[in-house]
Parts: C-alpha cells; sequence; structure tokens
C-alpha cells in the first residue's frame, strides 16, 4: 500500500504552503475523492490556524459526503508521493485519486446540497490552535468509491488554515 500526503493548496516550491481562509458559513478547505474503482484510507488528518487572539473554537469536522464541493482542483504535483511505494507508483491521478473541480482539491466555492454524511470527526478548535489526528492501524476510516472526504470548517470570524490529509491506497 502506498501513502499520499494531500494539502489545502497547491504544492509548495519558492513560496511557503498556502493558506485558506475559513469564514462565517461551512468552507471545505480540503476535498479528496478516491479512483472510480479503490477506496482510500485517511492514515491522518490535521488542521491549524493563525489566528492572532483566542476567540470562539470553529467547529472541525472530518466526514465522507455523496456530493462533492466546487473546489479549485489539485494536480498530480500537488499530490505528495510520501512513501516508496508511492515513489515506485507513478502518477497517482492516473488511477488511484481522481483530481478537478469536483473531485480532489481545495478552498471550496460552493458545497453542493449533500444528501448523506459518514461523519469521521468532530472538534472544536481555537482560532489560535492546531488538530492532529494519526489514527490506529486497523481504525482508519474509509473514503468509498465515488463519494468525498472532506476537511470543512466553521468560524465566527475568518481565519487562515492549513489542513491536510494523509491517504493510504
Amino acid at each position: 500500500m502506498a501513502l499520499y500526503f494531500i494539502a489545502n493548496g497547491p504544492m509548495p516550491t519558492t513560496a511557503a504552503q498556502a493558506v485558506v481562509t475559513t469564514g462565517t458559513s461551512i468552507k471545505t478547505l480540503l476535498q479528496v475523492k478516491p479512483s472510480a474503482t479503490i477506496a482510500l484510507k485517511i492514515v491522518e488528518w490535521g488542521v491549524s490556524f493563525d489566528g492572532s487572539a483566542a476567540a470562539t473554537p470553529g467547529k472541525v469536522e472530518l466526514l465522507e459526503t455523496d456530493v462533492a464541493a466546487t473546489v479549485t482542483a489539485s494536480v498530480a504535483n500537488d499530490i505528495v508521493k510520501y512513501d516508496a511505494a508511492a515513489l515506485a507508483g507513478g502518477d497517482p491521478t492516473t488511477n488511484l485519486i481522481q483530481v478537478g473541480t469536483t473531485s480532489t482539491g481545495y478552498t471550496s466555492s460552493g458545497e453542493g446540497s449533500i444528501t448523506a454524511v459518514r461523519m469521521f470527526e468532530a472538534q472544536l478548535i481555537a482560532p489560535t490552535g492546531q488538530y492532529v489526528k494519526q489514527f490506529p492501524l486497523g481504525r482508519e476510516p474509509v473514503i468509498q468509491v465515488n463519494k468525498f472526504g472532506r476537511i470543512r470548517v466553521t468560524f465566527g470570524t475568518a481565519v487562515n488554515a492549513y489542513a491536510y490529509m494523509i491517504v493510504e491506497v
């Protein structure tokens, strides 16, 4: 099995990883869609915020939905081959992870009309805080074929965020 790191922005080159601004309504920071034939396991996920003062915590969710958000599409270079199996596996967008504005991407501009959700985790996190979760072996949530894994947030006021998932295929 191969591991891939997917963040909420384009691959950083000469600049730091891009942040995504939250808001006062639900916003998907990162969306991941598996291939049409292979599910993905989420082995780790995390989020951090750059608020300068403690305030009311924001709602942060890791979930699977049946409807895509409209996102900025990730490309092959945005998906980091995390281990030796991934490095040997070639382009993950060929048959492992779908990319596109209604597939894997970041910074949603529309949430879609969701009719079904499997909630993997929900946290209240301060705008000055961070959260990282590595799932125990054998207890990792799975993003099913034709579904969408999302990290989404709702805050009282906008703050910038980093979000990521490490998935196993």
